[in-house]
């Protein structure tokens, strides 16, 4: 089992680096995790668009869903492929978002209501109940954001736990979801002298740090942080609260999962 980064700056990309992606796989599904501006071309160097089982968003800001655009064209247009459709599991409400978005992009030789229809099977995922993707189960839980948006619990039998925060701020409900995950991709968007405001919808790095503690996983990757934030001088802070080693999220990055075995 392993994931592999493909992006993990925050709204806007980093030099050489798009926004959040990851791709999960277990040497049979290869799953997408969130599709980012710029995360594309990571993508295609680890996976054929042939051997992706499908998308799943974890919230609609452009930082996390972007790169559907130009992977639609890709799946349209690129040569040789054996299929042009993939399904995508977004979060509520997803359907009428990409049917708007779609109206706006299509030029006449797009059509006009079939823009991402034809390349994408949207499926809005309900998220009080547990998403079964063969034998993977994925649980989800409303985080601290400005729209609704889902961190994630993926649950690979006899492989291990990943857990996703997505974008949040602050939530002990969060901390008690993901406890006891074999890695866990956390947030760490804001410099620790954040305002209160800056802090409803995101973690500061030390915060990051230290809900990974309360988490207790074994493996901790920070992600959408902003490169030009002093990011690397204040990564010592998360170090100090989780009281090890973390990684942070670049392309190309992979984790292998092995999962936690009892004392």
């Amino acid at each position: 089992m392993r994931v592999i980064v493909l992006g993990g700056s925050a709204a806007c990309p980093n030099p050489r680096q798009g926004c959040s992606g990851y791709l999960v796989s277990d040497g049979t599904i290869n799953l997408l995790l969130d599709c980012g501006p710029g995360i594309i071309p990571e993508l295609l160097a680890h996976v054929s668009l042939d051997d992706l089982y499908g998308i799943l968003l974890s919230h609609l800001h452009q930082d996390h869903m972007l790169d559907l655009i130009p992977l639609r064209y890709g799946l349209k247009y690129a040569p040789g492929l054996r299929r042009r459709h993939l399904p995508v599991w977004i979060p509520p409400g997803g359907r009428a978002f990409f049917d708007a978005l779609g109206l706006t992009l299509a030029h006449d030789s797009d059509g006009q209501t079939s823009f991402f229809e034809e390349t994408y099977e949207f499926l809005e995922f309900d998220p009080t109940a547990p998403l079964a993707l063969e034998q993977w189960h994925i649980r989800f839980h409303r985080t601290r954001h400005w729209i609704p948006c889902w961190a994630m619990r993926l649950e690979i039998p006899g492989r291990g736990t990943i857990a996703y925060t997505a974008d949040t701020g602050w939530d002990e409900q969060l901390v008690s979801f993901l406890r006891g995950a074999d890695l866990l991709i956390i947030e760490a968007t804001l410099p620790d002298d954040a305002s209160p405001a800056e802090r409803e919808g995101h973690l500061t790095i030390s915060e990051a740090g230290r809900m990974a503690t309360l988490i207790e996983a074994r493996q901790v990757v920070l992600t959408h942080y902003w490169s030009n934030n002093n990011f690397a001088l204040q990564l010592a802070a998360a170090v100090r609260e989780f009281g090890k080693p973390v990684e942070i999220a670049r392309p190309g990055l992979v984790l292998e999962l092995t999962e936690r075995t009892s004392p």
